[in-house]
């Protein structure tokens, strides 16, 4: 017999939660489309080698998505996310934003990769476009594709959102919502779909508000989700300090289910 929550360690409660969100998600990934082909790739941005992941699903014209990861670099978290949705019939690339090799450990070194691309929102931009090419390159329509992206990621979907890029959706999970002070979302050609966790200790829930009027104002199709209870990073399912199962269950779910609408 289970313990219950009250007389249970608060890991222990937590893991299994973790083993029961995962389960259910594999066994819904297994009711769909199962064969599917995975392969690094790389590209360069200004002379330097950087190292993407591509899923493809086995699906002809299959809809494309590009994936963006958290300031840890391109792991095995994005590239276990982009073969889920590749099971579920999307071709996946996870971009890599600092570098073929480059995966922080130190919190100082995530600190200084993602503040350089802050600072440098061009480059950031080009890093980008590069990736839409290599996924143009494998043959997919990006402009009716939708990026999505975790944490840092969610902050540079939303960059591109606000570049013009035009694509069918941008969708942060728990990312970084504030608008720079020499930017705006009035050329954004594409919804905008939010998940944000109401306990977010990292993003203010005062920026989610802001950016709700924001994209109102600048009149962008946009839907946007709290969670209660979810702290900053709640879909890390390696990270059971963090992770919420039911908020990344509910966002997954309504995430696939904006899929299914935006390509019916």
């Amino acid at each position: 017999m289970l313990p219950t929550s009250a007389q249970a360690p608060k890991n222990v409660y937590r893991s299994f939660l973790l083993a029961a969100s995962l389960a259910i998600m594999t066994l819904t990934a297994s009711q769909t489309a199962s064969a599917i082909t995975t392969t690094d790739i790389i590209y360069t941005v200004d002379n330097k080698p950087y190292q993407g992941y591509y899923a493809k699903a086995d699906r002809p014209n299959a809809p494309f998505i590009l994936l963006i990861h958290d300031w840890d670099g391109l792991t095995d978290y994005e590239r276990q996310r982009a073969d889920m949705l590749a099971k579920e019939g999307y071709n996946v690339l996870a971009a890599d934003m600092f570098g073929a090799g480059v995966r922080p450990t130190a919190l100082k070194d995530k600190k200084r990769l993602t503040g350089e691309l802050y600072e440098d929102r061009n480059k950031m931009r080009r890093l980008l476009a590069e990736a839409l090419n290599t996924a143009q390159a494998q043959g997919n329509n990006v402009h009716e594709g939708v990026t999505m992206g975790y944490c840092f990621g969610g902050s540079v979907a939303l960059e591109l959102a606000r570049s013009g890029f035009e694509q069918k959706a941008f969708v942060p999970f728990h990312g970084g919502l504030e608008l720079p002070s020499f930017q705006n979302y009035d050329n954004t050609k594409g919804e905008i779909l939010v998940f944000h966790g109401s306990a977010d200790e990292a993003v203010p829930f005062e920026d989610f508000t802001a950016l709700g009027k924001t994209l109102e104002a600048s009149q962008v199709p946009h839907e946007m989700i709290t969670y209660s209870g979810a702290v900053h990073a709640f879909t890390d399912f390696n990270n059971p300090d963090r992770y919420d199962a039911r908020a990344d269950e509910r966002s997954w779910k309504r995430f696939l289910g904006f899929l299914a609408d935006e390509y019916k």
